[in-house]
């Protein structure tokens, strides 16, 4: 492809279709195989972050409507409706906190808890095995270069929010 480009329109700057497209593609392969893996355990992908944030704050899996937006990088409606469709399905439950009123505390129920410790599993594990095809020193060195490129990225854009791939925001 930056041959091509390159043949037919010397001088356009190409140096980043070999990053750039195999990251889109990876990024697609990546997105489609855990849609497949979380359609099978019966969970979307949303909720799976809701569900792994609140598991990941450690007992008693609690946190704010903010808190869980800002963990999430998400927008505090896309919070909103998550919750909602989660607590819907009996998997978190919300309330009030005590003494602060306008702050709605989520909490993982033990159907959630159930949930995300199955599916996390079974999605990781799938991830894992994707990678194989890298060492463990080369997936340490990519892992620290994706880090790099992304806040630099970030940075550039201003915009430090990651939406799923291909979302409208």
């Amino acid at each position: 492809m930056a041959a091509a480009w390159e043949r037919e329109r010397p001088g356009t700057p190409v140096s980043s279709i070999g990053i750039v497209t195999p990251i889109w593609q990876l990024a697609k392969l990546f997105g489609d195989d855990r849609r497949r893996v979380l359609a099978r355990a019966g969970v979307d992908t949303a909720t799976l972050d809701l569900l792994s944030v609140l598991r990941r704050s450690g007992e008693p899996y609690t946190l704010s409507t903010r808190e869980l937006a800002q963990h999430s990088l998400v927008t505090a409606g896309a919070i909103s409706q998550r919750v909602a469709r989660a607590e819907r399905e009996g998997l978190v439950a919300r309330r009030p906190a005590q003494g602060r009123p306008r702050t709605v505390l989520v909490t993982l129920t033990p159907a959630g808890h159930e949930l995300v410790e199955a599916t996390v599993d079974q999605v990781l594990r799938g991830e894992a095995d994707l990678i194989t095809a890298l060492t463990p020193q080369q997936q340490r060195q990519l892992n620290e270069l994706l880090r790099v490129l992304l806040q630099d990225v970030q940075q550039r854009l201003g915009d430090e929010r990651i939406t799923q791939v291909g979302e409208q925001r």
